[in-house]
């Protein structure tokens, strides 16, 4: 069975992905901070308040 498209997940720094046995999962490290976000979110995630995404944080850094 193929993995669903994660949507904004798969580009966002909080976005992490859990591999199970037979399934991956994508897990958002916002939610560890802030209950506001679902720790599993249905996927595609197509809207996300809290969107950040990974290129642009890693040059804010540099």
């Amino acid at each position: 069975m193929p993995t669903p498209d994660p949507g904004l997940c798969a580009r966002c720094v909080s976005g992490r992905t859990v591999r199970g046995a037979r399934t991956t999962f994508w897990r958002c490290e916002r939610a560890t901070t802030d209950p506001g976000f679902p720790r599993y979110p249905t996927l595609p995630v197509l809207e996300c308040r809290g969107y950040e995404p990974r290129d642009v944080a890693i040059e804010a850094r540099t």
